[in-house]
């Protein structure tokens, strides 16, 4: 890992026009200001899910306002825009709009409880009206490409060819890159390996309306939905159980992490990767109890490929959102 970027924080060259870095998760929508003095200004607030479809475009603009203020920066002088965000995405002539299952709840229907019928959230379009150039992908490949500039996806500096970043937070998203060329498909979808499916559990209905997929599951806001009633209100509650030697929150542990780390051998052997790097709220919350887990999920499966395929902690830890987006544009 480059440990500057951390140890001694992110700066652009001396007299460079500041950037505004976007991060949009299901949760919540964080916005910082990066300039020749480093990242400043971070303001961040729950995800707009409320109103007219346009909700989520017109609460980045505020916030990005937001931090520029708090920076001290005149929002005029930002000269680019990178937003890593959850997807799906939808184009809608050549610009991004959100079809994500925790943010438009058209997509699921009234059952997963959203306060609003969207089918997509307008994103791409009204930046552009406000900023000259803007840069949109999914979360998971903006966290791929900071990992491999200055994470836990490089050897000695320079970028791995065949690795992956993957989160387990309110959703579970990846990004990839398979002989140096990170993978985005026809939409900017490739990667969306929350959606495998991997069993016909009946109450697992993610977002997007699958049931038993990956995501409706084991993501953050699928163990509140399936295990509340078993006195796990949230994943936090669920781990404490576990720690505390509650028989049956380790059980319930053991499967999420059984099908996660399917989910990570079938993406090994899928691609053949060389290292897969794990983040988001609730791996790297309980990194040090789920990593050898799922590292022993994997174990001793088809050994001539995973046996060559290392599971890692985020190298940028926490921050991985924040650097995914400024690697978008830098």
């Amino acid at each position: 890992m480059n440990s500057n970027v951390l140890t001694h924080g992110f700066k652009l060259p001396s007299g460079a026009a500041p950037i505004a870095c976007v991060d949009i998760g299901g949760t919540k929508v964080a916005v910082n200001i990066v300039d020749d003095q480093g990242v400043r200004g971070k303001v961040s607030e729950p995800t707009a899910t409320t109103g007219i479809n346009d909700a989520l475009g017109r609460q980045i603009i505020r916030l990005i306002g937001q931090s520029c203020d708090a920076a001290d920066v005149p929002v005029q002088r930002i000269a680019r825009v990178g937003v890593a965000s959850c997807g799906p995405f939808v184009l809608n002539q050549g610009l991004v709009e959100l079809a994500a299952p925790n943010i438009c709840g058209g997509q699921a229907g009234p059952a997963r409880g959203l306060p609003n019928d969207w089918k997509t959230a307008l994103l791409e379009a009204p930046l552009r009206a406000v900023f000259a150039h803007v840069r949109v992908e999914n979360d998971g490949i903006g966290a791929l490409e900071a990992e491999r500039r200055w994470g836990a996806l490089q050897t000695n500096g320079v970028p791995m060819a065949n690795c992956a970043y993957v989160t387990w937070s309110t959703g579970i998203g990846t990004g990839l890159c398979v002989d140096g060329h990170v993978l985005r498909g026809k939409n900017g979808n490739a990667g969306h390996a929350g959606h495998l499916f991997v069993s016909t559990n009946n109450d697992a209905l993610c977002g997007c309306g699958n049931l038993g997929d990956v995501e409706g599951l084991i993501a953050g806001n699928a163990i509140a939905r399936r295990f509340a009633s078993a006195g796990y209100a949230d994943s936090a509650s669920l781990f404490a159980a576990a720690y505390a030697g509650d028989a049956r929150a380790n059980a319930i542990v053991d499967d999420l992490c059984e099908v996660m780390g399917r989910m990570l051998y079938n993406l090994i052997v899928t691609l053949d990767l060389q290292r897969i790097s794990l983040g988001g709220s609730v791996y790297w919350h309980h990194r040090d109890h789920l990593l050898p887990r799922l590292r022993a999920v994997v174990k001793g499966k088809l050994p001539p490929l995973t046996e060559g395929c290392e599971l890692v902690s985020a190298g940028l830890g926490e921050r991985v959102g924040d650097f995914g987006a400024l690697a978008l544009v830098v």
